[in-house]
């Protein structure tokens, strides 16, 4: 569900036609909707409320000023992998209070800040990440509070590069050695353990896998419980799939239903990272057709946006469906919509029934609002795209579009100095 919709014979954001909005500031741009995004969030919600969990948002999905005021201004929290996510959050005017931080390789200016600025959780997957935080706490006269991350070894069936919870990945603990880490923290006068967490992947289809990951750690959960009452929350993750193709992943509720049953009466405080379900629907890229070139073998669109603006076609062979943003005569036929990169790999869809197109046209590349902008990259030199917000019948840039200039900053044709070691 979305609120990208035709209205009287125009594609539009909300009541926002696309067209208008790529006149007014070009293409590529990506759009996103606000309305969307707090109406799959309340959604979300309602599914699980049962549980009254702690909403951490997903910063990697997307990590835009506007997106993240508006899910701060609603009251949810974020997780975080980077020092500079905790700096947007605090920009957007999120509670510091509220984020937990995730992630492998924490640095220790990044612990260092995090325990400056006050975050809930520091979610920890390794003895030596432990030791650190552990050391710089000590030297700021505090203690953090520390979350396990277990590695369940369950398959969530997805794609390979987003598989999170196996044995063969380099996140988390295993059962064994976090059950041994939780005997000995004790010992370490810089943390608190106060829970475990769990999160095995990204663009979850299956909830059994899901549902069989939570049930392992809540067994853990309740064995160390035993020596360590202290523990009293289990983040459960995220990785909710969308709907890039119709009817591609359950309902909300459907994943929801099985996850409260479980954990309704298990008495420990749930933490859940929502991020790709609540924005991917809620954002669009347009591209305007620069060519269309007659191949040997097919039909090629050639667009303005590439695999710089958006990665996930060439990087995990994704599926965006793309269509037209005016409605076009003709019949439909194959055709591969590509950018202008030099690289084979440079495609935004393959094989796509397309009707006739022309140099000029405005296409829609739909669920563009999750991992998107955030990888952009500027490689062929190209400047990253602008952003846009659409509330109701009203819109406006939340991020300009980069340019050369921008690119260009803080290089040099040669050192302002030379130094030697």
């Amino acid at each position: 569900m979305d609120d990208f919709n035709v209205v009287d014979g125009q594609l539009c954001a909300e009541q926002v036609p696309l067209e208008a909005i790529a006149a007014a500031v070009g293409t590529p741009a990506y759009v996103y909707s606000r309305n969307t995004l707090c109406s799959h969030l309340r959604r979300f919600r309602e599914a699980y409320a049962a549980l009254q969990p702690k909403i951490r948002y997903a910063v990697k999905a997307n990590s835009n000023l506007a997106l993240l005021k508006i899910l701060a201004d609603e009251g949810t929290g974020f997780d975080v992998v980077s020092r500079g996510e905790i700096t947007r959050v605090l920009q957007a005017g999120g509670d510091p209070a509220a984020i937990d931080f995730a992630g492998v390789g924490k640095r220790r200016d990044e612990i260092e800040y995090a325990l400056e600025v006050g975050i809930d959780t520091f979610n920890v997957e390794s003895e030596g990440e432990l030791e650190l935080i552990d050391r710089v706490a000590r030297e700021q006269g505090t203690a953090a509070r520390i979350a396990l991350r277990v590695n369940p070894d369950v398959d969530p069936e997805t794609h390979r590069y987003i598989t999170t919870g196996k044995s063969e990945n380099k996140f988390g603990l295993d059962v064994q050695r976090a059950r041994r880490m939780c005997q000995t923290m004790s010992e370490l006068s810089g943390v608190r353990l106060h829970g475990l967490h769990v999160h095995i992947g990204s663009q979850l289809t299956q909830v059994e896998p899901y549902v069989e990951a939570v049930r392992r750690v809540l067994g853990l959960a309740r064995d160390i419980r035993g020596f360590h009452p202290a523990l009293e929350t289990i983040n459960i993750g995220g990785g909710f799939g969308v709907h890039y193709r119709p009817n591609e992943a359950p309902e909300m509720h459907e994943f929801a239903d099985p996850l409260v049953a479980l954990l309704k009466d298990c008495g420990f405080e749930v933490h859940i990272e929502p991020g790709r379900l609540l924005v991917a629907n809620a954002g669009v890229l347009l591209t305007r057709v620069l060519y269309v070139k007659q191949g040997c073998e097919r039909r090629f669109i050639v667009a303005d946006a590439a695999m710089n603006d958006l990665l996930r076609p060439s990087l995990y062979s994704a599926f965006h469906r793309i269509e037209p943003v005016a409605p076009r005569d003709g019949d439909t036929s194959l055709a591969d919509v590509v950018g202008p990169i030099c690289e084979s790999g440079d495609f935004l869809g393959k094989e796509r029934e397309l009707p006739p197109l022309e140099p000029g046209d405005l296409l829609c590349i739909r669920t563009a609002g999750a991992y998107a902008f955030v990888m952009a990259s500027n490689y062929n030199a190209r400047p990253r795209p602008v952003e846009v917000l659409v509330d109701g019948d009203r819109f406006g840039v939340v991020r300009e579009r980069e340019t050369v200039e921008d690119m260009m900053r803080g290089e040099k044709t040669e050192p302002a100095a030379w130094e030697r070691p």
